[in-house]
């Protein structure tokens, strides 16, 4: 018996991770993508002398990225270097206040003279919540590759479900439940940047994001994160995975409940026995699939998460200031995030993640001079769209935020620049209305659920990275690859 053949549309964290899963689990794989990289949004670029890492700046639970090397019968440290990061991050806020975040509770209050043995102890229940949180979710959503309620009610229970997961209350209420640092719970309720939801809406088991970096570090790949993405595509390579870049499928052919086959661009139509979509699932169902809305309805609820406006700068000077990992408030977080997921508008006071990896990775810069990203959340493409002109106001009151909270002089010192709306997030990865995060995280309208990643209508149609379960960030969308072979090796496993 020959070996299934699987196709795999797109090479992202999540179609890698599946490619290299299935080959080591015996199957043939082949990944077809849109762009010259795997990887996804995981990108790179140099320009003007200076290096960027394009897409996400932040990882956490490396041993996850290790999995598929131990699979393989190889060590991840062969291939890619991890550095760990202390402090995790640097908060600024108006007030001049700055306060850094620290894995360790004790480490963070006696760094921070500002905070006191009650804000040590608030932090530690606070993480034991979390930890509460994590081990619950860890043996049945993670272990398990669960993806609705009633089955996560199946694994737990009732009782267990609506207790242990904190299902009554969002990120923000059960933060305030152990913190009481007014910083403090900005800081704890802003761990919902990793899903790109609000912590007013989204559901409290989120508060296991803290605990996760807290526990298993907040990391920085040396020479840029893009070189995990290399590390990945070389390992699926030397397990006979074959790749084909600027390939774009633009159609799937069925046959009664199966897919049978995928057309590219360039019109060649290639046949498989199982298909897997690391193309977000609403717009594989439209654009590959061409379903009609009384089908597509069902996943309304999978509204997509918030996307950004990124500011790639080049600068010509140093800020000393800077930490690898900053967040600059807003004066009044919860009016921000009601502008951004209820509003549907561009914030007029954001908070901002800003990245500045030259301090830890010299080589992004000329020296004297410095890599930033800076990264406001935004909505995801509105119908009508925010124009041009929109995007670039928002730039100046971003810089001017920034000068204002201690980056003097910024934009009279920038070299270079990229800047990137949701229509260019849209059009480089294809992901839904130019969301970053995939699926949005609301209590009210999905519980924290995202899309299942076994298609309920084609047999052999599966479903991987930020739009399907376990959800948006590196290391959930690799994850979601690893538990697609698991399902597909219970379904068709070819030995």
């Amino acid at each position: 018996m020959s070996m299934p053949k699987v196709r795999i549309i797109g090479g992202g964290l999540g179609g890698l991770s599946a490619g290299i899963a299935l080959l080591n689990s015996g199957f043939r794989v082949e990944i077809f993508e849109k762009n010259s990289h795997l990887g996804g949004k995981l990108n790179y670029i140099e320009q003007d002398g200076f290096s960027f890492d394009l897409g996400p700046s932040i990882l956490t639970m490396p041993h996850i990225f290790s999995r598929v090397f131990e699979e393989s019968g190889r060590r991840i440290e062969d291939y890619v270097q991890f550095e760990l990061l202390e402090p995790q991050w640097r908060n600024f806020f108006p007030d001049n206040t700055v306060i850094d975040l620290y894995a360790d509770p004790e480490t963070t209050v006696n760094k921070n003279e500002l905070l006191t043995s009650r804000d040590e102890q608030d932090i530690s229940r606070f993480l034991s919540y979390g930890q509460e949180l994590y081990q619950r979710v860890e043996r049945g959503y993670f272990k398990k590759g669960i993806d609705t309620l009633p089955q996560l009610l199946s694994h737990h229970g009732i009782l267990e479900t609506i207790r242990g997961f904190d299902m009554f209350s969002t990120v923000d209420r059960g933060v305030k439940r152990y913190v009481s640092n007014p910083y403090l719970i900005d800081i704890f309720n802003f761990f919902c940047k990793y899903v790109g939801s609000s912590p007013y809406s989204a559901p409290a088991v989120l508060n296991l994001l803290p605990y996760i970096q807290h526990k298993f570090g907040l990391w920085y790949v040396r020479g840029g994160l893009f070189n995990l993405s290399q590390a990945l595509q070389k390992l699926f390579l030397e397990l006979g995975g074959k790749i084909y870049l600027e390939q774009e499928v633009i159609g799937l052919f069925s046959n009664d409940n199966s897919i049978t086959s995928m057309q590219l661009e360039d019109g060649e139509v290639v046949e498989g026995d199982i298909f897997v979509s690391n193309m977000e699932v609403i717009p594989a169902y439209e654009d590959l699939l061409g379903e009609e809305q009384n089908f597509l309805k069902k996943f309304h609820r999978f509204e997509p998460a918030c996307s950004g406006l990124v500011l790639h700068l080049g600068i010509s000077r140093e800020y000393p200031q800077l930490a690898h990992h900053n967040f600059f408030f807003s004066s009044d977080p919860e009016k921000h995030f009601s502008t951004i997921f209820k509003g549907k508008k561009l914030p007029e006071d954001p908070t901002i993640y800003l990245v500045a990896p030259t301090n830890t990775n010299p080589s992004t810069a000329p020296e004297g001079g410095e890599v930033i990203k800076i990264l406001p959340h935004i909505p995801y493409l509105q119908k009508p769209p925010f124009s041009r002109e929109d995007y670039k106001k928002l730039r100046e009151r971003v810089l001017i935020k920034l000068e204002e909270m201690g980056l003097t002089d910024l934009r009279n010192h920038i070299v270079t620049e990229l800047m990137w709306t949701p229509e260019d997030i849209y059009r480089l990865y294809l992901s839904h209305r130019g969301a970053i995060y995939g699926v949005v995280s609301d209590k009210k309208k999905n519980l924290g659920f995202k899309a299942p990643k076994v298609s309920k209508k084609y047999k052999n149609l599966f479903f991987t990275g930020g739009s399907v379960n376990p959800g948006g960030g590196m290391p959930m969308a690799f994850l979601s690859g690893l538990q697609v072979r698991d399902k597909i090796v219970k379904k068709f496993n070819p030995r």
